[in-house]
């Protein structure tokens, strides 16, 4: 089991999302195809782990020009931890080496404006709606209370309130990743993804 360096892998996806905003793609619909047969037959050996949200407008490997078998991605609304996302990412830096994992918010995100609405104006939503909601809440009730900032801006400062929450918890969330991060075997990089542009801002942590 070859462990790639997180910071080569880091470049990787940087370079590619400059790619893919830029419109200058490596990939096509042949060779992701070829991939796919080759893995179908040697298995998969993802370079990252990315967890995310799960909206439409996101999609991981094309915003970050990878191909088939380069990234395991863990999609969920808001790009929350929970317990079985948690066992995802300990599948696959078990089974894979896999030694980057990247959270990636992104603008307008609907988890979090749904967040901010329960909070501001006591909105209430489904059982299960719910439970994505008061997983994101606490990280973000004090932007929310904030009379002295504008909407917009607490939108953002939420987006990436709830995305290093969510990075904080995944490196305390199990021994298996703790122990991972402690020896430097594994580092969480948290990411937010402007939907205006296609780039992503990776976040100092």
């Amino acid at each position: 089991m070859t462990v790639m360096d997180p910071n080569a892998v880091m470049k990787e996806l940087k370079d590619g999302n400059t790619r893919f905003a830029n419109g200058e793609t490596i990939h096509s619909a042949e060779s992701s195809l070829a991939k796919l047969k080759d893995f179908s037959k040697t298995g998969q050996f993802p370079k990252a782990i990315v967890l995310c949200c799960s909206d439409s407008r996101a999609p991981v490997e094309l915003i970050f020009d990878q191909d088939i078998g380069d990234l395991f991605v863990i999609r969920v609304a808001g790009n929350i931890v929970a317990p079985s996302l948690v066992g995802s990412v300990e599948y696959a830096t078990s089974m894979f080496g896999t030694s980057l994992v990247l959270v990636m918010g992104h603008t307008q995100c609907g988890a979090i404006r749904a967040t901010l609405s329960s909070i501001e104006k006591a909105e209430t939503f489904s059982e299960n709606i719910n439970d994505i909601v008061k997983r994101i809440r606490p990280h973000i009730f004090t932007i929310a209370k904030n009379k002295n900032t504008l909407d917009a801006d607490k939108m953002a400062q939420a987006i990436e309130a709830n995305v290093r929450a969510s990075v904080g918890q995944l490196e305390t969330s199990s021994q298996l990743i703790e122990e991972l991060v402690r020896k430097g075997k594994m580092h969480i990089q948290g990411a937010v993804l402007n939907l205006d542009t296609g780039f992503v801002e990776f976040l100092e942590m």
